[in-house]
Order: structure tokens, then C-alpha cells, then sequence
């Protein structure tokens, strides 16, 4: 059974409309979640996550990236309490999208220390070739040379790796067989099997053409081709099309023995849930906002009772639709800012100043669809802290 719903209708705040008025709503009802994974979980499920800005340190936020680090583990021992593994350094952390490679670095160091000192915390981190700028990329050579200076540096402290997509690739790769290349030589050096990320321009307007193609079922094939061929070092492919239907294509082709991990935002209860044929495990930025109500769904889903896993995870769809929606690369600032309204952190500020990304009618509809799916950890809190940002953008709420 999904755990009780409290009334909490004497909740209310003015929220704006696209009109330019004003509407008084009133908040639904909230969802009281376990805070520690309850049961077991039959599917692999990981946040990527998102860093905490140091708000009171005395840097440029457009140039430098000045991070809480206590807060920012903090939240990552929050997913771990819920049975959930850490994506690290991803672009939900705003991975070169105003967070730069030692900074990266120093986060996936003390995230895999954080992980180590439980014992049984999950965590792969990104291994990109973000430090070489696409600019001074001249060869694949040199692309190689970038995956190859952060996979040592990843190894050397003790972490896994998911393989992320490369700008520098994206502008230097013309066919197939540049791609093979790149990825038969780095994947053959690997200790351990990693995570491939097929990263949709959707995210990342500097991946268009990725795999050497902008037809995306030539690109499947290459990419398909391209795994299978080093299935051994593969764990699994995380996918980030907003395209559940080749997502569903390219888990059927994939060697029996690689992961699909779902990186649909738009469609991941469906396709975590699965078919007759399959199912997606996942790897999503949405599990940031939605934590405890993914484990939750999950440990029912494991527990046989898929009608409880949807009555909890579908409610959540419309949320991660609206955080996620066009221009898509922006959806960090709805991360943090359900981050912001569950108190994970004290203040709506991003490294980066992503804060700004976001319009206030964006975050009043978050609101409301986080409200309506049962997310707001504490409705008073996150009334109020709506309320402050609504202020500080000339909203009286």
C-alpha cells in the first residue's frame, strides 16, 4: 500500500499566471515517504546528482565554481539512504555547464570517499574530455588522450566509471569509423566495465551529430555496433533521447548481458516498469527531485506490486516533464530548486548563476506539480520559501 496522505488545505499562497495575475492556490495534499529504503529494489537505480553552491563564497559565479562541499555529500548520503546509487560529476552537477574538470575531480574524490566510508554506497562518475577544449581539439588522437587523463585520474581514486559524451568528438568525428576508433581504444584500457552516456543534443547543443551522423538510426547502429563489439567492458548504456521508443529499440539489441538504463525523463515509469521482452534500470536527474518517491515506487515494483509502484511514480511524470521541457538544458534550475524547497539546502543559488535560468512562472508551476504529486517534504517550508524567491522577483505572494 502507498504510504497516507495528509491534508494540508489551510496551505495557501498567490502564485502568478501567464496572464500576469495573481491566483490563490491552495496547496493538495502531501505524501509521507520512508526516508531509508524500505524492502528491496530488483532494478539499478541511480541519481545523477546535483552540487550545492557555496552562496556566501567570494567568487565569480559565471567563472569559477565556488561548491558547498559538506551539503553537497550531505545530499548524496540522502540518496544513499534510499537504496539509490550516485551518478557523480554529471550534468546534473552542471558538468561543464559551469562546473570545470578539477572541480569535477575534487567532487568525485570526496564523493567516492564518502562512499567508501559506508561500505555499501553505489557510485560512477563521469570520465569525460571536458579539460580539452573544443577549440584546441585537433585530432582524435587528442580526444583519446582527454578520456584517457580523466579515466586514470577516476581510477586512481577508487572510482567506476560512466563514459560521457565528448564536444570534442561531436566536432572532430566524421563517420563510424572515427567513433570505433576513440571508443575501441579508450574502452580496451578500462579496469572495471563502465556506463556509456549517449547524451541527445536536447541536453547538450554541442553533441548534435553524435556517433558521426544526425540520422539518429544511423547513429543507433554505430552505437549498437560499437558496445556490443566490447561487451565485456561495458556495465550498461545510459540514454538520453527523450525517445522512449528507441530506447525500447536499442535495449533489445544490446548484448544480453549490458544494461539499459533509462535516461527518458518524459517516459522512465514505463519504461522502468517494462514489457513482455525488457525492462530499463535507471539513471535519471529527475531521482535528484524525487528521491524518495522513486524508492519507494521501486521497493513496491520489487515487491510484486506494480499498481502501487505507478500510483506512486506516475504522479511524478508531469513534474519531471515540466523541469525537463524546452530549452531542456535548463533543467538543473528545477533540480536545485525542489532541492531548495525540501531543505536540502538554505538558498536557490547555482553555481554558475543558473538560478536565473528559469523564469518565476517556470517555478510556479513547478510548484504546483510538485505539490500535486505528493513531493513537498514539508508543505509549510516549501510554501514559505516559494513565497521568498516569488519576492525577490516582484511577486507579493
Amino acid at each position: 500500500m502507498n504510504k497516507p496522505v495528509l491534508p494540508i488545505s489551510s496551505l495557501s499562497l498567490n502564485l502568478p499566471k501567464a496572464d500576469r495575475s495573481l491566483e490563490t492556490y491552495r496547496l493538495a495534499a502531501s505524501r509521507s515517504f520512508p526516508a531509508k529504503l524500505e524492502g528491496t529494489l530488483n532494478r539499478v537505480a541511480f541519481s545523477a546528482v546535483h552540487v550545492v553552491a557555496d552562496p556566501l563564497a567570494d567568487a565569480d559565479p559565471w567563472l569559477s565554481a565556488a561548491v558547498d562541499w559538506d551539503r553537497t555529500i550531505a545530499f548524496r548520503e540522502h540518496v544513499w539512504d534510499l537504496g539509490l546509487g550516485v551518478a557523480e560529476a554529471m550534468d546534473t552537477a552542471q558538468r561543464g555547464m559551469g562546473l570545470d574538470w578539477p572541480t569535477s575531480l575534487e567532487l568525485i574524490r570526496r564523493s567516492v570517499a564518502a562512499s567508501k566510508a559506508r561500505g555499501d554506497a553505489l557510485v560512477f562518475s563521469g570520465a569525460g574530455t571536458d579539460h580539452l577544449s573544443v577549440e584546441d581539439a585537433k585530432t582524435l588522437d587528442d580526444v583519446i588522450r582527454a578520456y584517457e587523463e580523466q579515466i586514470a585520474a577516476v581510477e586512481k581514486a577508487g572510482g567506476r566509471i560512466i563514459l560521457m559524451a565528448s564536444r570534442a568528438l561531436a566536432k572532430l568525428g566524421r563517420n563510424a569509423d572515427d567513433y570505433a576508433k576513440v571508443y575501441d581504444r579508450v574502452l580496451s584500457q578500462l579496469r572495471e566495465p563502465v556506463i556509456i552516456h549517449w547524451l541527445g543534443d536536447m541536453f547538450d547543443p554541442a553533441l548534435g551529430g553524435y556517433w558521426g551522423t544526425a540520422d539518429l538510426d544511423k547513429a543507433m547502429d554505430t552505437a549498437v555496433g560499437i558496445i556490443n563489439a566490447h561487451a565485456a567492458k561495458v556495465d550498461g548504456v545510459k540514454v538520453s533521447l527523450l525517445d522512449k521508443q528507441r530506447e525500447i529499440d536499442m535495449r533489445r539489441r544490446l548484448d544480453k548481458n549490458i544494461k539499459m538504463y533509462t535516461g527518458d525523463d518524459f517516459n522512465y515509469a514505463e519504461l522502468i516498469a517494462g514489457d513482455a521482452q525488457g525492462f530499463s534500470h535507471a539513471l535519471l536527474g529527475i531521482f535528484d527531485a524525487i528521491a524518495p518517491a522513486a524508492s519507494y515506487a521501486l521497493s513496491r515494483l520489487a515487491a510484486g506490486d506494480e499498481a502501487g509502484f505507478h500510483d506512486v511514480l506516475g504522479p511524478t511524470v508531469p513534474l519531471s516533464r515540466h523541469i525537463f521541457k524546452a530549452p531542456t538544458r535548463f533543467y538543473k534550475t528545477g533540480i536545485v530548486f525542489m532541492a531548495y524547497l525540501n531543505g536540502h539546502q538554505d538558498h536557490f543559488t547555482m553555481v554558475g548563476g543558473q538560478e536565473s535560468a528559469r523564469s518565476a512562472l517556470h517555478l510556479a508551476e513547478l510548484f504546483r506539480l510538485a505539490d500535486q504529486a505528493g513531493l513537498l517534504a514539508n508543505p509549510e517550508l516549501a510554501t514559505r520559501r516559494m513565497k521568498t524567491v516569488l519576492a525577490s522577483r516582484g511577486v507579493e505572494s
